[in-house]
């Protein structure tokens, strides 16, 4: 799974309009205006809180959740654990913040 990692105001209009997750920083969320959640909703657009730890944008704009976290993801939902035990227990391995994690589970899981 690829992840756009927006740092700057800037750069949100210029979303690919095959964008359907972005994650921002906790630290630039907190200052997003009503308008720009709006704009992404009506862009059908997932924002996401959270640091890709590890990661440099200057030399790719996306972050990919490698093939083996996924398969964990999914193995930890299919054998009934909660979102929230799923989270706690990736995060640890994998690096990446809770919010991707259960947009991972609820967005790849069939139902």
């Amino acid at each position: 799974m690829r992840l756009r990692v927006v740092s700057a105001r800037n750069e949100i209009p210029n979303l690919n309009p095959n964008e359907k997750t972005i994650q921002v920083p906790p630290s630039y969320r907190k200052t997003m205006s009503n308008a720009i959640q709006v704009f992404l909703d009506m862009q059908g657009i997932e924002l996401l809180e959270g640091d890709v730890w590890g990661h440099r944008k200057d030399l790719d704009e996306y972050f990919t959740v490698d093939d083996t976290t996924m398969e964990e993801i999914r193995s930890l939902a299919a054998d009934g654990a909660s979102m929230d035990d799923v989270a706690n227990q990736i995060q640890k391995k994998a690096r990446i913040g809770p919010e991707l994690i259960k947009y991972i589970v609820k967005s790849k899981i069939p139902a």
